[in-house]
């Protein structure tokens, strides 16, 4: 089923594979296998998981398929560390479609994501100045993304919610897409948050880490 990708290049290095419920985007509280790709050329300075920045296991991608297959779910996110690192990641999203499942990226918005199969839903993630690599977005990018993916602002201040709604006005990003804004935990009250979006009324959805609420910090989850 999986020989034309056969090869001794057709390998990727992969952080963990695990099933839990999606914590974020639209689909938060479904089911969901997580497939965390080693390897990110980012350090935002929030990140939760920077055990993912380097190392995993190399894999190949039949090995990763035959891992999929062995959970009862259709829906599969690439994550990471930076999926698009890896060039095979195309290669497995393509895999996966095959095989019938329901495929989402999460991407830090840093790489092109003009490769990626149509089909894939994609989880674009816009660095605010908080993170420190705001310099990093690739802002070409936004003309690429379809109706069904969707945007997220991780929000760790004020300044950084003023940014977040500065970008979407600039690029008219509101319209129909789904657009989060996720509080860092620990760094800011999502009830701020909450606040600021009512008091202006913008056309987005508070996001907050399901995944977190019910499991903390627990890896693989």
């Amino acid at each position: 089923m999986y020989c034309r990708w056969m090869g001794n290049a057709d390998t990727l290095d992969i952080s963990e594979i695990f099933y839990s419920l999606q914590g974020e985007s639209s689909l938060a509280g479904k089911p969901c296998l997580f497939v965390r790709l080693a390897g990110c050329d980012l350090r935002c300075a929030w990140c939760d998981t920077p055990y993912a920045f380097s190392g995993g296991s190399s894999m190949t991608l039949a090995q990763v398929m035959e891992e999929v297959e062995k959970y009862p779910v259709k829906l599969v996110e690439l994550t990471g560390g930076e999926p698009l690192m890896q060039e095979n990641s195309l290669k497995l999203m393509e895999l996966l479609l095959a095989a019938g499942r329901q495929v989402m990226l999460e991407t830090g918005g840093h790489r092109s994501i003009a490769r990626v199969d149509r089909r894939v839903k994609i989880i674009y993630d816009i660095k605010c100045p908080g993170s420190g690599m705001s310099e990093r977005n690739r802002w070409m990018n936004l003309v690429l993304l379809k109706p069904e993916d969707e945007i997220k602002f991780v929000i760790s201040s004020q300044e950084d919610y003023r940014w977040a709604v500065g970008i979407m006005e600039r690029y008219s990003l509101a319209g129909g897409r789904e657009i989060h804004f996720s509080p860092v935990s620990g760094r800011i009250d999502p009830r701020d948050v909450a606040a600021w979006i009512l008091r202006d009324g913008l056309p987005v959805r508070l996001q907050l880490q399901l995944h977190r609420i019910l499991w903390g910090s627990e890896r693989g989850r």
